[in-house]
């Protein structure tokens, strides 16, 4: 190792150690170096440096094998004594690729980022999320998170969606300074209301919603615009008493009765809702007066000194919405960065959508976290990293028209950001036994987890036998693929020998004839490598791959080493693709493993 390089590894000893600590403790007390070096090389992609990965890899894995040294309760205590590595290196990448932000003042930048939760946050949601954090940190300013649940009936949010929101945005690596709770600033909002009647910004009507739009059609005020302010004070305080049923008044906001949006015209501010039907999960039934989206979000911006909001550009019209109700006030209006819509090619990110294909299709789906949807949490199930999504997001940036991300792109930028730390191992799918006659090889092979990364480690796997022969699965398409009629095919067993293919018994076992143990045999003879399992000792594996809004299942078997993974761990299966675990069932009759299927 040079003294550069010793260097550079020893800086982040402290980073490596707590990254370490973390995931031991996470796995009940047994880290491993692949989500480690995962984590660094987040953090620092310049070590991706052909001079540097190998070492980084045996720094880690020393590291891992003192951490998995100590009991569960000394990772614990050691893990709270240090510091979490701080994010100052992305804030500097941060300024060399996005644009800067217009009427900003360093110090003085204010972003916010405000979800409904009545639906875990998708990908296009993450792209303001990320882009107000950035913007935040870029000019040492603050970011709000503002949790926007004022309609307990068209949007009820759901209980879990705060701490799940919450978990989203954690895990994409964005950090706020402050949070807020709109159910919980309703008194704020009802004096707003008031003050805004005593200017004459706004008024209580009482049209049915047929009568309103007769007058808006028209371009003509209804009859309520011209009540007093004593009335029209008079009439919230109704509202808010429960003296109205639902749809018998609202308060409106005065704006330009000739206005070419009809629904800009004086448009409802507040109206009731019955809360004894729709609860709320947070205030329950103590409100029945709630604040519209355009009236809560501005006056909030307002009073929470906002001064940029990054949102999607179908939100125009709420941004002229909104301006006359600062005008009433004298306030204002935030600087506004309208982005353009983010698709993601093959995957649904509408909420609505989600919603309606889980109610319509019981059982099929496991929830909006379910690996066929477009959502955060069902991204970061299928394997992909927050940093792939933070890299995507960066790079579109504040671009104002609409973009369409193909899966292709995430996998491949996904494949980038894991590949270095990720386990290569081998499985089969649809296996059948391949016997090897005249056998003179080893008994053993020993193989790399990484080709390029010695830091993984190394793994032993044993050559089975049966009647003294050696036996072992190779995939039945390798078969199909590799016999002709009349001619025998020579492939090498990855890692092991080189063999040619004599016979074959239907589609359920093939006969081969050792050659030798030559990689130089192989190679000048252009033999096809093809994976391998011992057929005594396999892991049989279950691999979901989604395919549209279907999942297809690939069943398997896998090398031995596989027998020691744990949940959430990701490796990537030789010839097939990137695949993460989501369960391991140890029994009498061997491990199984269910795995979702990342990409190629």
């Amino acid at each position: 190792m040079s003294d550069g390089v010793k260097e550079i590894l020893e800086k982040i000893r402290d980073e490596v150690t707590y990254y370490a600590l973390l995931n031991a403790v996470e796995h009940g007390g047994k880290a491993r170096p692949g989500p480690v070096i995962n984590k660094v090389l987040g953090k620092h992609p310049e070590l991706r440096r052909k001079e540097v990965m190998p070492e980084l890899g045996k720094f880690v894995a020393k590291v891992v094998k003192e951490v998995n040294s100590l009991t569960l309760e000394e990772q614990e205590r050691r893990l709270s004594e240090l510091k979490p590595p701080e994010e100052g290196r992305r804030e500097e990448k941060v300024k060399e690729g996005l644009p800067p932000l217009p009427n900003a003042s360093e110090g003085k930048v204010v972003t916010r980022f405000a979800p409904n939760p009545d639906f875990l946050i998708h990908l296009g949601n993450a792209r303001p999320a990320i882009l107000s954090c950035e913007y935040a940190r870029m000019y040492k300013g603050k970011m709000i998170l503002r949790f926007e649940d004022t309609d307990p009936k068209t949007k009820p949010p759901m209980p879990e969606a705060y701490r799940l929101i919450r978990e989203d945005l954690e895990w994409l690596g964005v950090r706020w300074d402050e949070e807020y709770i709109q159910s919980l600033r309703m008194e704020i909002y009802y004096d707003l209301a008031k003050e805004l009647i005593r200017g004459e910004g706004a008024y209580v009507d009482l049209c049915s919603q047929e009568e309103f739009l007769k007058y808006k059609l028209e371009k003509k005020p209804c009859p309520h615009r011209n009540q007093s302010v004593e009335e029209n004070l008079e009439l919230f305080e109704k509202m808010i008493s429960g003296h109205f049923s639902e749809g018998e008044a609202v308060l409106r906001v005065k704006t330009d009765v000739t206005h070419k949006d009809p629904s800009v015209i004086d448009w409802v501010a507040f109206r009731i809702i019955d809360t004894d039907k729709h609860p709320h999960p947070i205030v329950g039934s103590r409100y029945v007066v709630w604040p519209t989206y355009n009236f809560a979000a501005a006056v909030d911006d307002h009073l929470l000194g906002v001064t940029h909001i990054l949102r999607g550009k179908e939100h125009a019209v709420n941004t002229t919405k909104q301006g006359y109700l600062y005008a009433h006030f004298g306030w204002e209006y935030p600087t506004v960065i309208n982005l353009g819509r983010l698709k993601l090619e093959g995957l649904i990110l509408s909420k609505s959508q989600i919603k309606k294909l889980i109610e319509e299709n019981p059982g099929k789906f496991s929830g909006p976290d379910d690996i066929r949807f477009g959502t955060v949490a069902s991204l970061r199930n299928r394997g992909i990293e927050a940093e792939t999504l933070r890299r995507i997001i960066l790079q579109v940036g504040t671009n104002p028209n609409d973009a369409t991300l193909s899966w292709d792109n995430i996998a491949a930028l996904n494949r980038s950001v894991i590949d270095s730390a990720t386990r290569r191992v081998m499985a089969v799918f649809d296996p059948i036994k391949l016997v090897i006659e005249s056998y003179e090889g080893p008994k053993k092979a020993s193989l790399p987890y990484h080709p390029d990364n010695e830091g993984l480690g190394m793994r032993e796997i044993e050559v089975s036998l049966e009647n003294d022969k050696p036996v072992v699965y190779i995939s039945k398409k390798d078969l199909e693929n590799l016999t002709t009629k009349g001619k025998a095919l020579r492939v090498r067993l990855m890692g092991l020998c080189n063999v040619e293919i004599i016979a074959t018994e239907g589609h359920t076992k093939a006969v081969a004839r050792y050659l030798g143990s030559s990689v130089e045999q192989a190679k000048q003879e252009r033999m096809r490598i093809i994976q391998w399992v011992p057929v005594t000792t396999p892991v049989t594996v279950r691999v979901k791959v989604p395919e549209g809004l279907e999942l297809i299942v690939d069943e398997g078997v896998a090398e031995p080493s596989l027998t020691q993974t744990s949940p959430g761990e990701r490796y990537q299966f030789v010839r097939y693709g990137f695949i993460k675990i989501q369960s391991v069932t140890r029994s009498n009759r061997g491990v199984r493993v269910e795995a979702v299927f990342m990409h190629k």
